[in-house]
């Protein structure tokens, strides 16, 4: 005997930011940035064995304008940051951002002057996906997470709480380590 019984026909019981948040997890529409070898592992995350459609993204988008989550995927150079930063600009908002793989995360072994260290440092991003290059089963498990993020996410004044509160989870649980400093005689 559970609740749905004693409730008349045609009510349900939920919040507004469920309802929300089941809305926009299952409507993404990614926009692909494929910009070295992991490109090729984004693209087989459209085959009919990964298929992604399977979680709401049955349109991946060559438009910013009418997508919501941009999955970058490679090196970013330095001439490209501001072509990446504009695209973000352009996209509907609420949108998301998914690096993928170890270049577009750091920058890789490319430590050089050309190739920017960390897509993050032009777009916030939610979801780092490490490997060179990282399996499609990667990316649809990242998607999944990112899922449960965004259906988890609050609203209105309520979001700007839990921001703040995430933000000083993460400056708590990174380790303040006290390098001792080398200190030259001579």
């Amino acid at each position: 005997m559970g609740l749905e019984e004693h409730l008349p026909g045609g009510f349900l019981l939920t919040t507004v930011e469920k309802v929300l948040g089941h809305a926009r997890k299952s409507s993404m529409w990614p926009m692909t940035f494929g910009l070295a070898c992991c490109g090729m592992e984004l693209m087989a995350v459209g085959d009919p064995r990964h298929d992604f459609s399977r979680f709401g993204m049955e349109r991946p988008s060559g438009s910013p304008r009418q997508a919501d989550l941009m999955v970058v995927a490679g090196r970013v150079s330095q001439k490209m940051g501001p072509v990446l930063r504009q695209l973000y600009d352009q996209m509907a908002a609420p949108r998301w951002v998914i690096a993928m793989g170890v270049c577009a995360s750091s920058g890789g072994m490319f430590n050089n002057y050309a190739v920017v260290q960390g897509v993050d440092h032009i777009v916030p991003v939610d979801i780092y996906l490490p490997g060179c290059p990282p399996r499609p089963e990667m990316l649809l498990d990242a998607i999944v997470k990112l899922h449960d993020k965004v259906g988890n996410e609050k609203l209105g004044a309520h979001r700007r709480a839990q921001i703040v509160a995430e933000e000083r989870a993460r400056l708590t649980e990174l380790p303040m380590i006290d390098l001792p400093l080398k200190v030259e005689s001579g």
